[in-house]
């Protein structure tokens, strides 16, 4: 079963960041999973809310600052004043981080995104060699279709903030390797579960923090949980 560490390690670490990341890579994760918007001028950068304001000292949204801006805030201070100082990294240092051999990269694109924006996320990814250890997922089925045009072969995960209607039919259009709903859908549908698992499409719910649920989760037959608690994963998954 795969560990996802969410946002890095980011039970320990301010999440999005690279010392997170690092943390991810020691906790034992086999998935390190990052959000990834782009800056005023292109730049790609990783952080999760479409504005600044709650993980750095600045405020605005990421789309209308430009990368200068955003590498002057502090995103470390509103975690622990251990992590004074740290920065929102580029996709660019945290990719040069990750490429060593290790775990793969869960990696979402967050919308607003444009064709010319996924192309250079992945033209990026592609750079490192690593298409072959990522994933791409987002919740915008717009986005996903965007990963297939222009890298066809890297494997692509739905996000579902809930099952409905929609889901089976947007996961064979967009062929993806994996759905990955809220744990309260996993629990709660074992019906959509069945389906889409007999089509051969895994399940990493999110986000498994409380230990209590893990093993009902594991019993569902998910292919992973994605936690902020990668390292007490790592040590449940070895000794269960």
């Amino acid at each position: 079963m795969h560990r996802v560490a969410h946002r890095g390690y980011s039970a320990v670490a301010p999440e999005n960041t690279l010392p997170a990341f690092a943390a991810a890579v020691r906790g034992g994760a086999t998935l390190v999973e990052l959000d990834v918007r782009t800056t005023l001028d292109d730049v790609p950068v990783v952080i999760h809310d479409r504005t600044v304001d709650r993980t750095t000292s600045g405020s605005g949204y990421v789309w209308d600052l430009s990368y200068s801006a955003i590498a002057a805030l502090d995103a470390g201070s509103w975690f622990s004043p251990a992590y004074a100082g740290v920065r929102v990294p580029t996709l660019d240092a945290t990719l040069s981080l990750l490429a060593a051999p290790g775990p793969d990269l869960l990696l979402e694109i967050k919308r607003p995104a444009t064709l010319p924006q996924v192309k250079t996320i992945m033209e990026m990814v592609g750079s490192y060699g690593l298409l072959d250890r990522t994933i791409v997922q987002s919740f915008d089925p717009e986005v996903v279709r965007l990963a297939r045009e222009v890298a066809p072969s890297v494997r692509r995960a739905l996000l579902r903030l809930r099952f409905d209607a929609e889901t089976v039919p947007l996961v064979e259009e967009l062929e993806v390797a994996f759905c990955n709903p809220s744990i309260a859908d996993v629990l709660g549908d074992p019906a959509t579960v069945a389906e889409l698992t007999s089509r051969g499409v895994d399940l990493m719910p999110w986000t498994a923090n409380d230990l209590t649920v893990w093993p009902e989760l594991a019993a569902a037959g998910v292919a992973g949980l994605i936690t902020d608690r990668v390292a007490e994963l790592t040590g449940w998954s070895t000794t269960r």
